[in-house]
């Protein structure tokens, strides 16, 4: 009986969600605001709560979070990762002073406390890779030339994680200076292991992996992802950031054939992490805390924006992209979540747990609009601050102009590889 409700209940959501999938698709907009919304309907507090395909749904998430960055990491190389960390780091520090400064801020004006300001920066620090890298596979912005600023952002958070989780769990646990050097230490020398083998032997491991048998390389490469993946987050190390070096470990030809194979399981239990995120959280929890989470989505949605556009600006990219960069990093989702629900647990805060539900819930809605319509109204908003330049009279009449000259092209810094503005 407990089978099959569970049947019936895993079911009805994967049915749910490719209708709302559709109906997204449809109206060309990205379907994750349709999924959490649809998660908070038939979660606690809901119109229907789930029961039996709890659990099953809870693995589910976290395989969509390990697939969605294991598959952003196949988009580039060791030798990329490794530049762009190197070019990029001054934009990490832009974007943790904009962005962990205001959550620092808001916790201490609200009266809660040094720990509770430290995990509230978090929250606010943090962009949702997931959800990034949802969107810009959906808006078709993979192969554009601001996709490896943001990318190189989000991994300078991913990898902060291994130095902010340690020392958060830390204070939380009110443990000694002793205890939580010891634990930074060891994150620190996991995911610098993990990030040199995927330097060093990136090669090695593709041809250990490669297979022309699709079943078998599809085997391998989710196992090895998934081991990685637990090895790191047992190590107080995100899962995430060791599935992403393994992205950047494949390459060549395994790299190509893995990102066929495993683009259709990306695509489900993506969709099964942010419903699942819906589930757990209690609408009733949200209205008390709505306007202080409002005012700091909004000023942390502007400061992202503000990070990308200057991060953009730096590596040469043109006006387009680094509109498109800032909109891109406003969604914040699971390490705010996780970040969160470590001081839920440790009873620093009660009001904390509600004001970072809230405070993402606005974020990951509002994330793939800014994400798609900052670079039109930021465009929009300059063009009506710059002054139009007073018309030039002359007594010599203007020869017609040709076709080839008439168009208005975008200039070459705004385009992508492949074309596209």
């Amino acid at each position: 009986m407990h089978s099959a409700v569970f049947l019936i209940e895993f079911g009805a959501i994967i049915l749910g969600l490719g209708l709302l999938g559709r109906l997204a698709g449809r109206f060309h907009f990205s379907p994750i605001p349709l999924y959490l919304l649809a998660g908070l309907a038939f979660g606690t507090g809901g119109l229907l709560p789930l029961g039996a395909s709890e659990e099953f749904v809870a693995i589910g998430a976290e395989i969509g979070v390990i697939l969605l960055l294991l598959m952003l990491g196949l988009e580039y190389t060791a030798s990329d990762l490794v530049s762009n960390l190197k070019t990029q780091y001054p934009a990490g520090l832009v974007d943790f002073t904009l962005n962990a400064v205001p959550g620092a801020v808001a916790a201490l004006l609200m009266g809660w406390g040094p720990v509770a300001a430290v995990v509230l920066a978090g929250v606010t620090w943090i962009s949702s890779s997931g959800v990034i890298a949802k969107v810009m596979g959906d808006l078709g912005r993979l192969g554009n030339r601001e996709t490896p600023v943001i990318l190189s952002i989000l991994v300078l958070e991913d990898l902060a994680m291994a130095v902010y989780l340690p020392i958060v769990t830390a204070l939380l646990a009110g443990v000694g200076l002793a205890a939580g050097s010891l634990t930074l230490a060891i994150a620190l020398g996991v995911a610098g292991a993990v990030l040199f083998v995927a330097v060093r032997y990136g090669r090695v491991i593709s041809r250990f992996v490669s297979s022309d048998d699709p079943e078998k390389l599809l085997l391998v490469v989710l196992g090895l992802t998934l081991l990685v993946a637990g090895v790191a987050q047992q190590l107080q190390v995100s899962a995430a950031v060791g599935a992403f070096l393994v992205g950047i470990a494949l390459s060549g030809e395994v790299a190509e054939g893995t990102h066929t194979l495993l683009s259709p399981l990306r695509d489900l239990f993506a969709a099964v992490f942010f419903v699942f995120f819906g589930l757990h959280t209690d609408p009733a929890s949200i209205p008390p805390v709505l306007l202080p989470a409002l005012a700091l989505a909004v000023v942390t949605a502007l400061t992202k924006i503000a990070t990308g556009y200057w991060a953009a600006k730096r590596a040469g990219v043109g006006v387009n992209g680094r509109w498109r960069a800032g909109g891109t990093l406003v969604a914040r989702g699971e390490f705010s979540i996780v970040i969160a629900g470590l001081a839920v647990t440790a009873g620093i805060e009660p009001a904390l747990g509600p004001l970072a539900t809230a405070y993402v819930l606005i974020l990951v809605v509002i994330g793939p609009l800014t994400a798609r319509y900052t670079q039109p109204l930021g465009i929009w908003i300059t063009g009506l601050r710059t002054p139009s330049a007073p018309p030039v009279l002359s007594a010599v009449p203007s020869p017609a102009k040709s076709p080839e000259t008439v168009p208005d092209r975008q200039p070459a810094q705004d385009q992508d590889p492949a074309g596209r503005p």
